[in-house]
């Protein structure tokens, strides 16, 4: 439901979630799903929203080479996501469009096929069950007849899959007023005072009391953790993406650069620009982002880009989330993360539980905040 506060009205909740993206609304679908009573703070219209920008992937490969455990993170959420989007569309009707085909990584030279060969095989070595495959140029157009021939192969991981971030995110959000959640749309939270066993929090349109507060709101859980005692290292990474008219299905499988959506759009993305709260466009990185989608397709030659637009990735200095209690302030929870639609499924079935009461789960471990500064 959507409620307008009334100014000094103060509400009382079991848990207040600040941030209403694709984080905060899975653990807040979570914890409502669990009975709790919650609210979720979104800001405005205006925010810095990484949901509009993200790609939409469900992705696996390649992760862990630093951290085995986050690349552990993620297939366990990449496996209960077809459970989790079928429970989305039983209680909402909202297909989130999750489809797990494996996805594939296109290597232009083969020099980037060795290096993303050893990569993988240093994973699987620590974890067999995070299988993959290196598909020569053969294999891959056996797979992938659109591909070109100039690809020097791929690597293809069944692990993969991808989603609609926004129907996603829809679905979320109705889910959750479904169990009687409470969404408070551009109700920016302004302060929380900790207070014995409770949260004081100051929003755009007045006061909310809550047992346990969770810090969900992207980058502006940099300015919300030292309220409660922690620290938030992030910054922020654009990504640039344009999306096609509809086409014809050439595109089976997701990749890092081209995904084909169920409608027939071709989404053309995976820049990182390091360029501050900027998020527009650029001419040249959009020609980049074209020239290795024809590469790897030539025929998308001639498709015509019906829209284009930047937004900002929530990156923490190596890259690994952050889950964490505050040890000042127990009760006040940061969750940090870029892969919004990767860990939905986990953060509504691991995360919420855990934040209702429930132990900390022993793979969360090497997620706190204070890894960075050792």
């Amino acid at each position: 439901m959507h409620v307008d506060l009334a100014h000094n009205t103060c509400r009382h909740f079991d848990i207040v979630v600040a941030g209403g993206g694709l984080v905060g609304m899975a653990i807040a679908y979570g914890l409502a799903r669990a009975g709790q009573r919650v609210a979720v703070c979104d800001g405005a219209d205006s925010a810095h929203r990484a949901a509009r920008g993200n790609f939409g992937l469900v992705w696996v490969q390649g992760k862990g080479g630093r951290c085995l455990p986050y690349a552990q993170w993620s297939r366990e959420s990449s496996e209960r996501w077809s459970a989790f989007a079928a429970q989305l569309k039983r209680e909402t009707g909202i297909d989130a469009g999750f489809e797990r085909p494996g996805g594939i990584e296109l290597c232009e030279t083969a020099e980037q096929l060795e290096a993303g060969r050893q990569l993988l095989e240093s994973i699987h070595a620590q974890d067999a069950s995070l299988d993959y495959e290196v598909l020569d140029i053969d294999a891959l157009k056996a797979r992938v007849p659109s591909a070109s021939d100039k690809l020097a192969g791929a690597l293809y991981s069944p692990h993969d899959g991808h989603a609609s971030p926004l129907y996603t995110l829809r679905a979320m959000q109705q889910a959750f007023a479904s169990h009687g959640g409470t969404y408070l749309p551009h109700n920016e939270v302004r302060e929380i005072r900790p207070r014995a066993g409770r949260f004081e929090i100051d929003t755009t349109h007045g006061p909310l009391e809550a047992g346990r507060v969770v810090l969900a709101a992207g980058l502006d859980n940099k300015r919300l953790a030292p309220m409660v005692g922690m620290n938030a290292p992030i910054t922020p990474l654009r990504g640039q993406i344009m999306v096609t008219e509809r086409l014809a299905p050439f595109l089976d499988y997701p990749t890092l650069v081209v995904r084909q959506t169920r409608e027939g759009s071709v989404l053309l993305g995976d820049s990182a620009e390091q360029v501050g709260f900027d998020d527009g466009q650029t001419r040249a990185v959009m020609a980049d982002i074209a020239r290795r989608a024809r590469t790897a397709f030539p025929a998308l030659a001639h498709a015509r880009i019906v829209r284009a637009w930047g937004a900002l990735r929530i990156m923490t200095p190596d890259g690994l989330p952050v889950y964490e209690e505050s040890a000042a302030h127990p009760g006040a929870f940061l969750a940090i993360c870029h892969s919004g639609v990767t860990l939905a499924a986990a953060h509504a079935d691991i995360i919420a539980p855990w934040i209702a009461g429930g132990a900390r789960p022993a793979i969360l471990h090497p997620f706190v905040a204070t890894r960075l500064s050792n």
